[in-house]
């Protein structure tokens, strides 16, 4: 079976989610503005679940309509095919959001959405009303500027939730995103990683499991594994087909400090958790004593800035330190992701690349040094 999807994304993920789910074998993908379209059938579905690194969640794609009244929500809503998805017993709630459109109210636009499904339902199915006990088919709306586009979601909890950090400290960076920087600084199974204000560690494990070639949803489970278009034998297949994948004879190392023994305790188990603490080195030291233990070096840092942790003037004393500490060197690459836009100046050198992405809200700037 064919199926469209659609991958909500971090905005500034889109191309490398894209080039992604066309390695996976994805067809017809297209990169929008904040998510990413592609098309496959179950296997494709599962696979971009078990295997994505940046992905928020895997929609199912339902279909789109505009619509500048509730009867035409209604309307639109019920013309789609629901009854390829949802069962007699299935539960479906709505959830969503409205931006720049003639229906603003999302409670109303909920209920309208919900009313509509049942009434679809009800005909095909010659009931007069639904139980709700069955299988989660959490259906999602977005209405951007009267352009509606409804969705099942398949993930259920957010992709980035690998399974491996139930315990954060402040300000975490979300693991998409430190998958994210691991690929744009080009991080190799051969090379030794290193982040010199590791917190609890999400960047040296989310780099440890690409170099493995980890699915990072290997161990986690999937709302779409309780449904009936879903059999096992496909999750299995697809699981198999990941762990086939895994590198296991490589050169790769990775390296954490941090001033903080708690965070260094909660780095160390989370590694664990991952399945990858032999690879990783977690050690009490400040950034101001940073020095490689390698000749080639791949450093990723996700420093605490203004609007995170630190008051501004003192984040840029410590983005001065590091400009101190992250000399160029052959074979030596620094990224660093911060929302400062005066990092440049503070560090002390303008970046060889920028890159524009989003830490949650906020908006970052990815600043590259490997000159």
């Amino acid at each position: 079976m064919k199926i469209k999807f659609c991958v909500p994304c971090l905005l500034g993920l889109e191309g490398l989610i894209a080039d992604e789910l066309r390695e996976m074998g994805a067809e017809e993908v297209n990169a929008e503005n904040g998510r990413v379209l592609f098309s496959g059938d179950e296997h494709i579905l599962a696979r971009a679940n078990i295997c994505s690194r940046f992905s928020e969640r895997i929609l199912i794609m339902i279909g789109t309509f505009e619509a500048h009244s509730f009867e035409e929500l209604f309307q639109g809503t019920k013309g789609l095919p629901w009854e390829s998805w949802i069962g007699k017993k299935d539960r479906f709630p709505v959830k969503g959001y409205s931006l720049n459109s003639d229906l603003f109210s999302v409670s109303d636009c909920q209920s309208i959405i919900k009313k509509a499904v049942v009434e679809r339902l009800k005909t095909k199915y010659t009931i007069p009303w639904f139980e709700e006990t069955g299988a989660l088919y959490q259906i999602q709306f977005s209405i951007m500027k009267n352009q509606v586009s409804l969705f099942i979601d398949t993930s259920g909890r957010g992709l980035h939730k690998r399974g491996y950090r139930p315990d954060a400290n402040a300000a975490p960076l979300k693991e998409t995103l430190a998958a994210s920087l691991c690929s744009v600084s080009k991080l190799r199974h051969y090379h030794t990683l290193y982040d010199p204000m590791c917190g609890s560690g999400t960047i040296l494990i989310e780099g440890a499991l690409m170099a493995l070639n980890i699915a990072p949803g290997l161990y986690r489970r999937f709302t779409a594994e309780t449904w009936a278009q879903m059999p096992p034998e496909i999750w299995q297949e697809e699981r198999r087909r990941a762990v086939s994948l895994q590198r296991h004879d490589i050169d790769f190392h990775g390296y954490g400090y941090d001033i903080d023994p708690e965070a260094l305790k909660i780095a160390k188990e989370n590694a664990r958790k991952a399945g990858v603490d032999k690879y990783l080195t977690f050690t009490m030291r400040d950034i101001k004593d940073f020095e490689p233990e390698t000749e080639r070096a791949t450093v990723i840092v996700n420093p605490p800035y203004g609007e995170r942790l630190l008051d501004i003037d003192n984040a840029r004393k410590l983005y001065k330190i590091m400009g101190e500490r992250f000399q160029p060197q052959k074979g030596r690459s620094y990224t660093v992701i911060t929302a400062d836009e005066e990092f440049e100046k503070a560090f002390g050198r303008k970046a060889d690349k920028r890159r524009k992405l989003y830490n949650g809200m906020i908006k970052c700037q990815v600043y590259m040094y490997f000159k």
